[in-house]
């Protein structure tokens, strides 16, 4: 439909009425809004001191060099003023069209009315000199910490961000068009999936990712066949059945994270990890952990070590009949395998024959991206907030990761779901983005006090089940991948980490990718490639420098390593024995929502 064809009396009277029912929405919008228990305020933004600072740090350096401060404005006062006078003329010319335009290319400006149309190219052109001169002006504070200054550029550019015009319906061409070319019925669809999701999560807004109801547990996604063979109240195991007559002796656990579910692993069949371990003849265990409610307050680190690890190696050794385990630890699952490690070590315990670590990081001495939230003023609110509910609620989680990619996780499905009224795609790796988890209210401050802010386990040593547990005695032979774009557990930091381990047989991977594309990478795909180098002593940029890149998944490299250490081939085992026998089909029960478990 063309702008002339909805502007006409019949077409503009189904967009006026298209446009009443928002007052309907509106109410339910109220209402949903009303119900909200918000997050405690501190977790909303940083402690206001550290603007004060750059502030102070500014007018100083105003005071002590103002020829500077002037130069810089009067540059951006320039760009400003002729930018507005060359619009003028455009228009003086009689010839609607923009001025040239020489900001860099933008992908949430790719509609071509940002560079046409003279009102939106105007403000498109205006909002990125801002931007660079906001950014120019925190470049040059220099009177701050490294931290206080990462903490400057990461909040300076959440408001810039928050503040692209794309983000508001008059600014927005994209919206503007499709309002008119629907009747407004775009602008009705899009309230009605605010207001959703507002219902749907307690009062936040939370953007949905993914089409929820195109995916059923079980179903059409984690359907890799195994059975629960053990349940206790922090996790369920589950054994895969297996799909080769013979299998490794040894078994192979795979301890996921507890601040996502497992079947990350196993979203469908030709991208599952889970699949594809059973397949190269491995008996497969995979704990799947609680989603804790606030009874689980006072559960700490030490209860996920006796109550989940050393409990499923426990299990799996007597359903298999081996003295020893091969495990994976994935992300902060992998932060704990190396802690139980050390305490096995001090215990003369030999149950693990090797380990393998996901994205897993074991130093904490550099924050990474992390560092805006690791401070004391965010980490005293989270501490707040988990004291008076007992958990860390999953929405806080998922709301922290999401702005450390703000236009791809927030604003740019906002803008689709909202302003254009789409509904999210049926796409599996975003419906396991948003299926998230509780933590419990102590296991989160160990882990945010002694391990991301104090280093504990890599510098002093950290005091678990009366033992003091460093990562130098991580001493089995150990397998690490880590993601060379990953913004959660950054690959130089999981090298430092493995440099700091005391075994003796490291094997260092690097995939391609981020921290799920880098790891859920299967063979048949021949996506991303991934570098290899055994000198472990060098320095991180050194190791990359001289590592050898291959074409393909880590997948067979790793299955490969993983073979040489597991043991004769036996016949294949399927789940469970007469002391363990199954409890449910896989992925079981501690999986699903709250209303369905």
């Amino acid at each position: 439909m063309t702008t002339k064809e909805a502007t006409t009396p019949e077409n503009l009277e189904r967009l006026n009425a298209n446009l009443a029912k928002v007052e309907e929405l509106s109410q339910r919008l109220v209402s949903a809004l009303s119900n909200r228990k918000a997050a405690n305020p501190t977790l909303n933004a940083p402690d206001q001191e550290m603007f004060a600072k750059a502030a102070t740090t500014y007018w100083t350096r105003m005071m002590q060099n103002p020829a500077h401060l002037f130069e810089t404005q009067l540059e951006y006062w320039g760009q400003s003023v002729k930018h507005f006078l060359e619009a003028q003329q455009a228009i003086a010319a009689g010839k609607l069209q923009a001025p040239e335009d020489r900001t860099p290319d933008d992908r949430r400006f790719a509609n071509p009315l940002w560079k046409t149309h003279p009102y939106f190219n105007f403000i498109k052109q205006q909002y990125m000199m801002n931007a660079q001169a906001i950014e120019k002006a925190v470049a040059e504070i220099d009177d701050l910490s490294p931290r206080e200054k990462k903490r400057l550029e990461y909040f300076s550019r959440q408001i810039i961000d928050m503040l692209a015009p794309t983000n508001f319906l008059s600014t927005n061409p994209d919206a503007l068009e499709r309002a008119v070319e629907t009747e407004g019925e775009s602008l009705i669809r899009g309230l009605e999936n605010l207001v959703a999701d507002i219902e749907a999560n307690s009062g936040e807004m939370l953007v949905r990712l993914a089409d929820e109801s195109a995916f059923r547990l079980g179903e059409n996604i984690a359907t890799t066949p195994g059975q629960v063979v053990y349940r206790n109240r922090m996790m369920e195991l589950i054994q895969f059945s297996p799909a080769t007559e013979q299998v490794h002796a040894i078994p192979l656990i795979i301890f996921p994270p507890w601040i996502n579910k497992f079947y990350i692993m196993d979203l469908k069949p030709e991208n599952s990890l889970i699949k594809w371990i059973t397949e190269q003849g491995f008996t497969l265990f995979v704990v799947s952990w609680v989603n804790p409610d606030e009874t689980y307050r006072d559960v700490g680190l030490d209860d996920y070590i006796k109550e989940g690890y050393l409990t499923a190696i426990r299990e799996v050794k007597a359903i298999t009949g081996q003295k020893q385990v091969n495990t994976v630890g994935y992300c902060i699952a992998g932060t704990t395998l190396s802690m139980v490690l050390s305490l096995l070590k001090q215990r003369g315990d030999t149950s693990i024959n090797s380990a393998t670590f996901f994205t897993a990081l074991t130093d904490f001495s550099e924050q990474g991206e992390f560092t805006p939230f690791l401070q004391d003023d965010f980490i005293d609110g989270i501490e707040a907030e988990v004291t008076e509910n007992g958990v860390l609620r999953s929405f806080i989680m998922a709301r922290t990761f999401s702005f450390l990619r703000s236009n791809d996780l927030i604003y740019g499905p906002a803008i689709k779901s909202y302003m254009l009224g789409e509904s999210p795609p049926a796409f599996d790796l975003l419906y396991w983005n948003g299926d998230g988890t509780n933590l419990p209210a102590r296991m989160v401050m160990e882990y945010l006090r002694w391990l991301c802010q104090q280093n504990r386990f890599a510098e002093g040593g950290i005091d678990l089940l009366d033992t003091r547990l460093h990562l130098s005695e991580v001493e089995v032979p150990v397998c690490l991948v880590a993601c060379e774009t990953d913004h959660i557990a950054a690959w130089k930091d999981s090298y430092r980490g493995a440099q700091g381990m005391g075994s003796d047989d490291k094997t260092f991977i690097l995939s391609q990718s981020g921290h799920i594309a880098g790891i859920i990478n299967p063979p048949t795909k021949k996506k991303y490639g991934h570098y290899t180098n055994p000198d472990l002593g060098l320095p991180s940029d050194d190791w990359k420098a001289a590592a050898d890149f291959h074409e393909g998944s880590w997948w067979p490299r790793w299955g490969k390593w993983l073979a040489k250490r597991s043991g004769k081939m036996v016949a294949a085992r399927e789940p469970g024995d007469s002391s363990h026998p199954p409890l449910c089909p896989a992925p079981g029960t501690y999986v699903l929502p709250p209303s369905k478990g």
